[in-house]
Formats: structure tokens, sequence, C-alpha cells
């Protein structure tokens, strides 16, 4: 009989519009539902289905909707400002946000010169009164872009879009930004101000291109209206909220403030007599309706940006734009990725072979040591975060945590455990690999895990990176591993040497090294029903060895005793070992330890 296996597909959910190109994108790797108009009550029932979730700017991603996405990977918004969503709550759950910064610069750019040449020859008032029947070219009399001061607040990529159209208007260019590359903005012909104050008194023209967070909220307010030439002008494409609408309404009211290009505000759509509402319409304002991203160009190329970011994350690799998490090189990832998995696997083997099997206290302390081509790369926080991942996901996998490059370091500190990440400057060349990587578990802080919920929260630093190597103690805990044709390898497990591969259920037992032990180890486990695919031995390391061969002579030279050497075996088998092989592997005739680990 013929039996029909289906993969499922993971699910996307897209709640407002998104290019035909874009969807084109995912409906072939992916289950796409497209639902618009959902109440949040209504969202937030059918969340739960979804691995990625697809906004623009009016779906509102809150911790009461994130608390119920327990699949959820990704949420993309499509464009660049991601007010609507609650990234502090995403981070904590594992839950990439992305947006496109880039996609809709052009189309917010030109908005904003749209509205100043509006604004500047009184285009919106001049308009409805030709259309009510009248001539008022007298009253309608506007001013010039030539010559006059463009006050620019936020120098970023829309910033210096909008300087350099400017500069063909034949406009003098200033602006305040306290991180603007100076080289960019002499490129634009834009002299840098040290403070916002020194740009208001000069300005002619005002735009604000800067995000909507605590530092920018309500900054033009009354103070800075009153300090501005009574002819200028404000523009604002950016975000609503960082000018006092009250304020602003006042000051057009007392003639204070000429006139003002508004697209963006307080609350959208603006609610009957709300401050929004009075200032669009105020008859020196020109207003739209969040109209700077809303070219058909801008929607196509923010569409195809946030699904691309989509399907990497889904296919897992990492985004281009994500709000909450590093940005990693395209070259950098592709020679991390696969010591990602070596990685993960080096911190999975260590809980189950030190802190499960062996009934040891769960270590906190963590040095994670890259030697060779690894020490020369600037961002490691995907290693910091597959170790992490491997330390936590066999004793916390039933608690549904989603464990990634976003989320590594607040659960890690969360757990109290502290992973200093190392670059040596030990020289790998004459190795069969380009790196080394070494995990190592500290003797001298030992606590229980704690799980999600529990009060066990130590505020110690997750994360450190040094430059130096630190001597090894005998009471650590080490793991070696490196990668061959992208394959991860074990190099060393405690004190013994050995390549192996960690994949599938290895049984990892610690003997004397001596006649007749694999052959006990395979009855038992012949008798068993386990079947024994692989195997490899791992002898004692050198310095390890030459210890012992010192402990075992006296002062004279005479041999003590019959100094017996450890050695471990590593089995391959293809069914999971009961603990009551594992017993009855103990013994005189058997091994001193047995341990099973499952990758």
């Amino acid at each position: 009989m013929n039996i029909l296996r289906h993969t499922r597909k993971p699910k996307i959910l897209i709640t407002e519009k998104v290019s035909p190109d874009g969807l084109a994108l995912l409906k072939d790797q992916f289950d796409v539902d497209e639902k618009k108009d959902l109440s949040p009550e209504e969202l937030k029932s059918i969340i739960s289905d979804y691995e990625a979730l697809i906004i623009r700017s009016e779906t509102k991603v809150t911790a009461n909707l994130l608390s119920a996405a327990k699949k959820m990977r990704v949420v993309a918004r499509a464009g660049v400002g991601v007010d609507n969503v609650d990234v502090q709550n995403a981070t904590s759950h594992g839950i990439i946000v992305v947006n496109s910064p880039s996609g809709n610069i052009n189309a917010a750019a030109e908005h904003t010169i749209a509205l100043l040449m509006a604004v500047a020859r009184n285009v919106g008032d001049a308009s409805q009164s030709i259309k009510a029947g009248k001539w008022e070219r007298s009253r309608l009399v506007g001013v010039e872009a030539k010559g006059k001061t463009l006050a620019i607040v936020g120098l970023g990529k829309v910033g210096l879009t909008v300087a350099r159209i400017a500069n063909g208007l034949g406009m003098r260019l200033i602006a305040y930004d306290p991180y603007a590359n100076p080289n960019l903005a002499a490129a634009a012909s834009v002299i840098l101000q040290p403070s916002l104050a020194d740009i208001l008194k000069e300005a002619d023209f005002l735009t604000l291109h800067t995000p909507l967070v605590a530092s920018t909220k309500g900054m033009i307010g009354k103070a800075e209206l009153a300090s501005m030439k009574p002819t200028a002008r404000i523009l604002n494409v950016a975000r609503g909220g960082m000018i006092d609408e009250d304020a602003l309404v006042e000051a057009l009211d007392a003639g204070t403030i000429a006139g003002a290009g508004i697209d963006v505000f307080t609350s959208e759509p603006p609610a009957p007599d709300s401050s929004a509402s009075r200032l669009i319409a105020h008859s020196k304002v020109v207003a739209t309706p969040h109209l700077g991203a809303s070219t058909k160009e801008a929607q196509e190329n923010v569409s195809i940006d946030v699904c691309e970011q989509v399907v990497s994350i889904l296919s897992g690799e990492l985004p281009r734009s994500a709000v909450n998490a590093p940005i990693v090189l395209p070259d950098e990832y592709r020679t991390l990725q696969p010591y990602v998995s070596l990685v993960e696997k080096m911190g999975s083997l260590y809980t189950q072979h030190y802190s499960r099997a062996k009934n040891e206290s769960f270590r906190t302390t963590f040095d994670l040591i890259y030697e060779g081509k690894l020490a020369t790369i600037n961002t490691t926080k995907p290693l910091f975060a597959a170790l992490v991942k491997g330390l936590l996901t066999s004793i916390t996998s039933d608690d549904g945590l989603n464990i990634n490059i976003v989320n590594a370091e607040l659960l890690a500190k969360a757990r109290g455990i502290t992973i200093n990440e190392q670059k040596s400057r030990e020289n790998v060349d004459e190795k069969p690999y380009s790196s080394l990587i070494t995990l190592r578990a500290r003797a001298m802080q030992s606590v229980s895990v704690s799980r999600p919920g529990s009060r066990n929260n130590s505020p110690s630093a997750a994360r450190t990176l040094n430059r130096k190597a630190v001597n090894v103690v005998d009471d650590d805990q080490v793991i070696q591993g490196f990668v061959s044709g992208n394959k991860p390898y074990i190099a060393r497990l405690d004190k013994f040497k050995g390549e192996f591969v960690p994949r599938g259920t290895l049984l990892i037992c610690r003997n004397f090294d001596s006649v007749g032990k694999i052959g006990y180890v395979g009855n038992v486990l012949g008798r068993a029903g386990v079947n024994i695919k692989f195997m490899n031995v791992a002898p004692l390391t050198e310095e390890v060895e030459e210890r012992q061969n010192e402990g075992s002579v006296d002062g004279e030279g005479e041999v003590k005793c019959d100094a017996s050497k450890e050695a471990l075996m590593i089995l391959g088998v293809d069914k999971p070992v009961g603990k009551d092989v594992l017993e009855s592997l103990i013994g005189e005739e058997g091994v001193l330890e047995a341990s099973v680990v499952t990758f």
C-alpha cells in the first residue's frame, strides 16, 4: 500500500495589500492567506496558525496579539516605520521584525517636495477657491523655493534624497542630525548644525525625517514654533506625533507660522474634533492622508522586499532589514552558517552529556573560543545564539521557546547564563580545518538552570567578547569542534580526543582502554535489539595522558601501579537506549559511565 506523505508548508497571513509580484514569491513555497479588514479580536483568534505575518501601517501588532502567536517567526512591515508593532515584546518571543527601509525612500522624498511646493504656492487653497467659482490671484500670492533655506531634521536616506532634490531647486540646505555622516552631508551640499535650535531660527522651510521615538515625540512644540520666522513653513511626511498639533494650529492662527504641509497625524484616520482634524481643516495647511509611500513603484518595491525577507527567514536564513536583530553581512553569514549548526550541537551535547546524563549541575559560565578564520569575523552573534539554543532546547522544549538570534541574549540573561566569546591567536594552518571552536563550562559557577517563569533570573551580563583565550582548569568541562566539507565534527569531549559527527542517537561510554570492552558493549546492545551503525574510540588527550603517567611513578622512578588508561567509545545506534540497558553496561566487566545523546 502506498502512503502519501505531505510535509506541511509554513503558513503566512497577509492582512493588508501586497503586490502581485510579492505574492508570487510566497505562493510557490508557502500557504498564503489574505484576510483584510480583520478586527483585533478576529486577528487574535486565528494568529496561532501562522508562522509569518505581513502588514502595512494599519494592523496593530500588540503584546496581546503576540501572546497568541505561538508559531510566529517573523512579522514583516511593508514600509519603513514599525511603531504599529510592539518590537520589544516580539523580541522576547524570538520573533524577527523586518521592514523595508529603502523601498519607499524616493516616494517619501518626492512627496515632501510636492508638499513644499504646494505650501509655497498655496496650491490647496487656490484649488478650493477656483473650484468654488472664485478668482483670487492677489490673495494667493506665494513664494519661490529658490534661494530659501530648507532645514532638515534627520539626515538619513529620505532626508538626504530630499536634500538632493531641493539642491536642484536652488535651495540652501542645513540639517540637524547627531548621527549624520558628515561626508554624505557635504556631498549633498548640506551644512550640519550642532542643535535643533540652530536650524529652527534659520528655516524658511522645515522638514522632519526622523523615526517616532521618545526623544522625537513632540519635538516641535510651542517653544520651537515661537523661535521660527513668521514666514516659515513646516513639512512632515515622516511620523505623526513629532509636532504638537494644537501648538501648530495656534501658531497658524496667530500668524507666527506661515503654513504647513502635513501627511501624517497623531491619530489616523483623525477622529472628529481631534487636534489632527483641526489641523487638517486649517486654511493654511495642505494635508494628505499618509500618502508618502503611496506610489505604484514604492508599493511594489516594499512588497517584494519584505516578501523576499520572509522567504529567507522561513528558509532558515538571516533577514536584510531586521529591526530587532544584528546586521550580518552576506559574506560573513556564508562563512558562519556551517558553524552555527556545529555550535548548536556542541551546546546540546553539553546539556545532554554533562547536565542530564551525568546528573551534574548545569554550569552557567561558559567560554566560547574561536581559533583560525573565525577569529577574524566581526559579527559572531549567530554563533552565540546557536549556543544558547543548543544549551536550552533539550531542557525547555516543552515551554515552546523560539530561541534565535533575536532573543538569545535575553534568554541567557534570564537564566543567569554568561557566555564569554573569545578570539584566540592560535594558528590552525597545519590542521585539516580552517577554524576550531572550544566550548568550556567553567567550574567556579554551578547552579541549576531555571525554567521560564521561575525567579532565578540573574542580572549577570549574558555576553562579552574578548580577544585573549584563558587557561584550561582541570575541572572545566570542554568540548571542541570543527567543520570540514560543511559537516560538523566533535574533536574533543572532556579529556578525550576523537573525531565524530554529532548526528542521530549516540551512545557515549567511558571505560578503561582494555581488551574486551567493545565486545561486552556490543553483546549487551545486541541482546537489547539495538544495532550499532558506527563506532569511534577517543583516547585521552596528550596532556592528560602525560599527567596520568607521571602520577603512576614514585620518587625513585619505580612504577607504583598498573596505570590503566581510559577512553571513550562513541557509538551511533539505530534507536534510543533505555535506562535498564545503560545500567547493564556499567560494571567491572563493562564501562565506567554511559550516556545517550540525541541530535
